[in-house]
């Protein structure tokens, strides 16, 4: 078992969304605020090629916009409001915040985003002195993860599941991932174990009420990724 396994790494989902609204730059200053490890968010490209730091396709939800996200260019979308009060960040503009406090998993959430995520990485670490370390690259979407693994394997990879921890892993071998990232009710202590004994970190999420977060915690989890990480 890697040395993670020691000590549960904390991590805020998308800032501190059961403080402030998700991914913006509040709610992530709100998680460092909180002593986090690492701030998991998630990223979609807009019309005009930037990554925008936001959760859902669409700008319904969260924002006094509608519409697919992915349609508007970054000019338009700064204009646009979440919950009446906070700017969509970019991807630049968090990885600024947050200035090597801590660890960035970035989620790619939307299609095509890999190549330019890998760029921003990139750029960080040879102009900002990030490290390769300070990151990881998540997603459900194989192929964006695929996309990453051919662009550059410096770059550690994460590999999210709500179906299956062993379908998780056997991809996660495919692509030198470090870690598995699978939702909590999948979690057993025998296949925390499995995944950890064939190399991988098992990052768990969204876990909130207590009682999880200690079952988690006695399973062995490496991190554990949620709504408050104050509670962690």
């Amino acid at each position: 078992m890697n040395s993670l396994a020691i000590q549960t790494l904390k991590i805020g989902h998308r800032g501190a969304k059961g403080h402030v609204a998700e991914n913006t730059l509040e709610s992530i200053q709100k998680a460092i605020d909180f002593g986090v490890d690492g701030i998991e968010i998630d990223v979609h490209l807009c019309a005009s090629g930037e990554l925008v730091v936001f959760h859902d396709f669409t700008l319904d939800r969260m924002t006094s916009g509608n519409g697919d996200i992915t349609k508007y260019a970054l000019q338009e979308l700064k204009r646009i409001k979440v919950k009446d009060k906070y700017q969509i960040p970019i991807l630049e503009e968090v990885l600024n915040l947050i200035d090597k406090r801590c660890l960035l998993n970035i989620e790619l959430k939307g299609a095509n985003t890999a190549t330019k995520t890998c760029e921003v990485i990139d750029r960080f670490i040879k102009e900002n002195n990030w490290k390769y370390s300070d990151f990881i690259v998540s997603s459900f979407q194989h192929h964006e993860l695929k996309d990453v693994f051919q662009t550059n394997k410096n770059i550690p990879l994460g590999v999210l599941t709500k179906a299956s921890v062993e379908e998780a892993l056997e991809f996660a071998q495919t692509i030198n991932a470090v870690a598995l990232h699978p939702n909590y009710a999948l979690l057993t202590i025998e296949n925390v174990k499995k995944a950890q004994d064939n190399g991988f970190q098992v990052n768990t999420w969204t876990v909130n009420d207590l009682e999880t977060i200690n079952r988690m915690k006695n399973y062995g989890v490496n991190a554990i990724i949620s709504d408050y990480p104050d509670r962690l």
